[in-house]
């Protein structure tokens, strides 16, 4: 079952993520939330595209 399948309206964060400064994302109709703990007012809004390729960035350790 996939994140959307499965309702994905909440804000949701890493489980290994600390108390605060963590990234957390949200689906919102046909792309995907992204926000920070920390300032939860800003967020960046991205296609499903943009959303993958992220994604992708992050567990190939582009952004390391």
């Amino acid at each position: 079952m996939s994140w959307r399948e499965s309702g994905g309206e909440e804000w949701r964060r890493s489980g290994r993520c600390e108390a605060s400064a963590c990234a957390e994302v949200k689906v919102d109709g046909d792309g995907v939330l992204i926000r920070s703990s920390e300032e939860p007012e800003r967020t960046v809004r991205l296609t499903a595209a943009e959303w993958v390729a992220f994604r992708d960035g992050v567990v190939a350790g582009d952004f390391d």
